[in-house]
């Protein structure tokens, strides 16, 4: 297992494990209140021992491919904490085999289904979902303000699961995967702050301003 990683300067405290084949980002996120675990790639255990005896009050999966959801049913059993899953995505996660990017994970339930502008509650935090596909059909992003975390002076995030990484988007050739679903999801997250933290599932985190100065996700010409 990678070392367990600390990123400072958010308005929540987030850490986070590099897992599985693909290098997934796990995410640990907490205001002190409330934890909640995002897209537990593989080895339920391993996650357990990164909380360090912390109750999980949910498991969110950004989006149904295998090497999100992996462990995902196996830390349900375990916490009892619920599933967390867009409306678009959750019959995937509840039926792995109906899709060819899921089928190497196993069947998880689903309880509860969001959407966009609606509201995540976890300890004090409060995460609005903002719905884009592209990557999937039911991919999702979080976001949440430094007045919803337990670090007022820190950055505002943005847990973008495959939809955002650092110098490009996620690839839209898989199943249910869309260019045009792609475009119109970056036009969403372009109204976002240029402080946001982005917080990935792959590779290294980024900002919403870096990514609007570096590369023309947005629809702006880079500089």
């Amino acid at each position: 297992m990678t070392d367990l990683v600390t990123v400072n300067g958010l308005c929540v405290d987030v850490r986070f494990l590099v897992m599985g084949p693909l290098e997934n980002n796990v995410y640990l996120v907490s205001d002190g209140a409330g934890t909640f675990v995002v897209d537990p790639s593989q080895d339920a255990e391993k996650i357990l021992a990164a909380l360090d005896g912390a109750p999980l009050d949910a498991i969110i999966i950004t989006h149904a491919h295998w090497d999100h959801m992996g462990a995902a049913a196996a830390l349900r059993e375990a916490t009892g904490a619920p599933v967390i899953a867009s409306v678009g995505d959750a019959p995937l996660i509840e039926h792995p085999a109906d899709v060819g990017t899921s089928r190497r994970a196993a069947a998880c339930p689903v309880d509860r289904t969001v959407s966009t502008g609606d509201v995540v509650h976890v300890g004090n935090m409060e995460w609005k979902v903002i719905e884009t596909p592209g990557h999937s059909p039911g991919s999702m992003c979080l976001f949440c303000i430094p007045q919803f975390g337990n670090h007022p002076e820190g950055l505002p995030v943005l847990i973008s699961g495959d939809t955002l990484f650092a110098g490009t988007t996620g690839r839209t050739d898989f199943e249910g995967g869309s260019p045009a679903d792609m475009a119109a999801s970056m036009k969403k997250l372009a109204a976002l702050p240029d402080d946001t933290a982005v917080l990935p599932g792959h590779n290294q985190l980024t900002t919403i301003g870096g990514e609007r100065r570096t590369f023309a996700l947005f629809g702006d010409e880079p500089e």
